[in-house]
């Protein structure tokens, strides 16, 4: 197990989490994983290739052999998929649903398991995802849990999304949200929840500045 420092940050979709986690590991110079990125990678390439979300074995075998870069460079991040520039298709509504379906799957999370662990190189990681301080890093030197309304986090989706240009329908992401969040808290591996010693944070009246005050300040006490 690696002995580089892991700042774990879990909460539901929209919270909010992604946004904290590139602050934080851009003020720290951390190493950054996004895992949610690879769930809708496996759920992307799956489509591609024509596999359907309710076939775990052959899921499971892509998530093993997932052929993604993740660049960066002037130009901003890019996440590229056997050759291709899926950065936004990623980010559509329709891949986070079906990524929702595909991490229920326990063959899937445990193809994924060893490969997420892996980011964690010095100086230090920060981890964004659902399972992160439970499954992931339970030895992570802080946990976070980072939640607020499915009303504010569906609004927020929404921005986000007509930001990119993307279509979006504000009903439409509420009903996914709140689906989203019945799948991931009821599912039988690695369901949705606080660490037992995660620190929770509801962000639903909070601005991005204002959490990231909070991590920072926790991260501070704990002397990171």
């Amino acid at each position: 197990m690696s002995k580089a420092p892991v700042i774990a940050i879990d909460g539901p979709s929209g919270s909010g989490k992604g946004t904290i986690c590139k602050l934080l590991a851009q003020a720290m110079g951390y190493h950054l994983l996004d895992s949610g990125a690879l769930y809708r990678l496996v759920a992307l390439a799956a489509e591609h290739h024509g596999v359907s979300m309710e076939n775990e074995r052959a899921l499971s075998d892509i998530a093993a052999h997932l052929d993604v870069q993740f660049l960066t460079s002037v130009d901003g991040d890019k996440v590229v998929l056997e050759g291709e520039d899926v950065s936004l298709a990623i980010r559509t509504e329709a891949v986070g649903m079906n990524a929702s379906r595909v991490a229920s799957l326990t063959l899937v999370r445990k193809s994924l398991e060893e490969r997420q662990r892996a980011f964690a190189e010095l100086p230090g990681l920060v981890a964004d995802g659902r399972d992160m301080g439970t499954v992931i890093f339970p030895q992570a030197s802080i946990k976070v849990f980072l939640t607020a309304s499915a009303e504010e986090r569906a609004d927020r989706r929404y921005k986000q999304l007509k930001s990119k240009g993307l279509d979006a329908s504000l009903a439409d992401i509420l009903v996914d949200i709140q689906q989203r969040d019945e799948r991931d808290q009821n599912r039988s591996v690695a369901p949705l929840k606080p660490a037992a010693d995660a620190v929770l944070i509801d962000c639903t009246h909070m601005s991005i500045a204002e959490v990231e005050q909070e991590v920072m300040t926790l991260i501070r006490n704990r002397g990171l």
